[in-house]
């Protein structure tokens, strides 16, 4: 067993971050009630720091800063040191982020905040190189010495600052008209990259919110060219490096502007979403390139990802032993030119061409990552054999190399369980599930759930993180999500049970999350200790905003269970932000896509009749993202069903439970339906 000259308090934690700093030479403690209690009876400055597993960039600051004895002193002496993991504490991670993006007007991960004792912060900042780092907190140590009133009065500011990004509107009685997107659409087009696909700039997020809510758009109002340039990203996106075209999977971003080199952490989150998104691009489009991608990254959940207990673990990490046994960033993901010659052999002419082991997509250090940029057609031109041929050796070779890549180090795996991410798995498998209709895509997500149900909920009421403690309780994000899940699970098996739970879950997100002072609901619930700014999360990043997922589903689950109580409270959710969305519509895609359910027409579909659930299969055809879909064969008690049951098979296409006549088959139904 490795001896070890310093262990701190991280040593009975239980996530893979903390853990990580377990044997700093940095005194680290884990954020607790007792621990900020502790600081405050010391008077002593808090120093937090706030990172994951997954995060290269946290690791680098580590090496430089706190694996440093001489910077361990300086934090030591000076400060109560502060270890979090963001993804156990998201609540704690996005009051700081919050704050340094008010100083800064940047955020990411590390993310370094000083704060006074009572936990309000006075300074902070990302990544920081060992110098910069010691002078900084020098300084502030100086400060806090000579005048700590100083201190005072800029965390009272900066307070004010926190609170007021608080501050919501009441709701207006105004009406969602159409025109509101106009100037918004077009200003999003001008920051389109045409020739890589995504925006224009770099580094690059997938944002998988904002393309859902774009293609909707497209579809709705037949912006052809909006809609090509959304499923060329997707194509970009899918051919570039950010995809793992040997293991699948995507990781987490691109550094630069054409998705070629990613920051190689893979996290479950974006994976689950863009399992949905590629499921509904194939509906709209038929391209069998996204199927594809849809199968390679379940296969990738399946295989690296998927816990033996059903659940779904967080993420992989970016850095891994190369074959000098020293940690780097992507190793086990990159490819010098010799080796793919020797594991290829006479394929490697073919494949260096279909994966650009060439200048194009050269990386550093004599090592490349795979990026297309050629269609199997156009390599069957150029190497003048079959489409099937080309793709009879891409695939071959791709499992050559997929075998061989399986001897390298592989990167640390994060195994918590965390709730929400593991609904939105679910959610991703239910799509994929409700697009190619195959009942093996159901099952990942029916044992995810019950594992939920068993493991992380008690009482109705969810904890936030499985692992040996299971202490954390449930944020307003664990119950969304899995409100959200429980509604995608009705409408693929329409099992009214998951109608009973999601509205069993509801009451809890009123009774324990509502805001007193407007229509949102806060992060973190009243039963439990609360941090020094209320925090209500209103802006949709790369994971949708809670609140916006909640309004969503309140709005589907009161078309499924006719509550128009529901659907209002949905309307004056959306109504409370709509004066922001302008500023910058990036930030609340997925409350744009709910805006559509108000300014343009949508439908509930009821099928009856012995023969009702295989007659559902239609949906699973069509893209129709303006429609919720209840089918029952028997007694139902659900009231869109009442006076229309019936023996044969009856499709009901209503809008706001008005009907037009009955048909019998899912092509006539499709033909009643309007987009604009």
């Amino acid at each position: 067993m490795k001896e070890h000259l310093h262990t701190n308090k991280l040593i009975n934690e239980t996530s893979p971050y903390l853990l990580q700093h377990a044997h700093n030479p940095v005194n680290w403690k884990p954020w607790t009630e007792e621990m900020l209690a502790e600081a405050k009876e010391e008077g002593k400055l808090l120093l937090i720091s706030i990172g994951y597993a997954a995060c290269h960039w946290c690791h680098v600051m580590e090496e430089e800063s706190f694996e440093d004895e001489e910077v361990a002193k300086l934090m030591n002496d000076n400060y109560q040191c502060i270890k979090v993991d963001r993804e156990e504490r998201p609540d704690v991670d996005q009051l700081y982020m919050n704050a340094v993006q008010i100083m800064t007007g940047t955020g990411g991960w590390p993310l370094n905040v000083v704060a006074l004792p009572d936990g309000r912060p006075v300074w902070g900042g990302t990544y920081f190189q060992k110098e910069h780092w010691m002078q900084a907190l020098s300084q502030i140590a100086k400060i806090q010495d000579s005048d700590p009133q100083k201190l005072e009065e800029y965390a009272s500011r900066l307070q004010n600052g926190l609170n007021e990004i608080q501050l919501i509107d009441p709701p207006n009685e105004k009406e969602f008209h159409q025109d509101f997107y106009n100037e918004i659409i077009q200003k999003w087009k001008r920051s389109f990259d045409r020739k890589n696909g995504g925006e224009n700039r770099s580094p690059k997020f997938m944002m998988p919110v904002n393309w859902n809510f774009l293609l909707r758009y497209s579809w709705h109002f037949q912006d052809a060219e909006l809609q090509d340039h959304v499923l060329f990203t997707l194509k970009k996106i899918s051919y570039g490096g950010v995809f793992d075209h040997i293991g699948g999977g995507f990781s987490r971003y691109s550094v630069d502007a054409r998705w070629h080199v990613p920051h190689f952490e893979k996290m479950l989150y974006d994976n689950a979403q863009l399992v949905s998104l590629y499921s509904d691009a194939y509906k709209l489009s038929g391209k069998p390139w996204f199927k594809q991608v849809v199968y390679k990254t379940l296969d990738f959940i399946q295989e690296e990802l998927t816990a033996p207990n059903g659940g779904f673990y967080a993420s992989l990490d970016a850095d891994s032993e190369n074959t000098r046994g020293k940690k780097e960033e992507g190793a086990y993901y990159v490819w010098e030119m010799e080796e793919i010659k020797q594991i290829l052999k006479n394929d490697f002419a073919v494949f260096a061409d279909a994966f650009n082991v060439n200048k194009f997509g050269y990386w550093e250090n004599d090592q490349y990552v795979l990026i297309r940029s050629k269609s199997i057609s156009e390599l069957a031109e150029t190497h003048q054999q079959s489409e099937s041929a080309i793709q009879r050796i891409i695939d071959n070779a791709l499992e050559k190399l997929k075998h061989h890549r399986a001897d390298r180090k592989k990167p640390a795996l994060d195994d918590k369980i965390i709730t929400s991410w593991n609904a939105m798995m679910i959610s991703g498998y239910l799509k994929a599930y409700q697009t190619f209709g195959e009942k093996d895509l159901i099952t990942p997500a029916e044992k995810c759930l019950a594992h939920i149900e068993n493991n992380l909920m008690k009482d109705g009421r969810l904890m936030h993180i499985q692992n040996e403690k299971t202490s954390i309780p449930g944020y307003l994000e664990d119950y969304a999500f899995l409100l959200k899940a429980y509604i995608d699970f009705y409408e693929a098996e329409f099992d009214e049970k998951h109608l009973q739970k999601a509205e069993n879950l509801m009451e809890i997100i009123f009774e324990e999350f509502q805001d007193k002072d407007s229509e949102m609901f806060v992060f973190t619930s009243a039963k439990q200790p609360q941090l020094t700014v209320k925090n209500i999360e209103l802006n949709d990043n790369v994971i949708p905003a809670s609140n916006s997922v909640l309004a969503e589903s309140f709005f589907r689950l009161g078309k499924l269970l006719s509550h128009p109580d529901l659907i209002e409270r949905s309307r004056k959710m959306l109504s409370s932000i709509s004066e922001k969305i302008s500023e910058y519509p990036q930030s609340y895609s997925n409350w744009l896509h709910l805006m559509l359910n108000f300014t343009n027409p949508y439908y509930e579909i009821v099928i009856t009749g012995k023969q009702a659930l295989s007659h559902a299969d239609f949906m699973k055809k069509n893209y129709l993202p303006n429609a919720v879909m209840a089918a029952s064969e028997e007694n139902s008690m659900l009231k869109l069903f009442k006076d229309r049951q019936s023996e044969n098979t009856r499709i009901f296409v209503c809008e706001d439970q008005n009907c037009l006549l009955p048909v019998e088959d899912g092509a006539t139904a499709i033909k009643q339906i309007r987009q604009v």
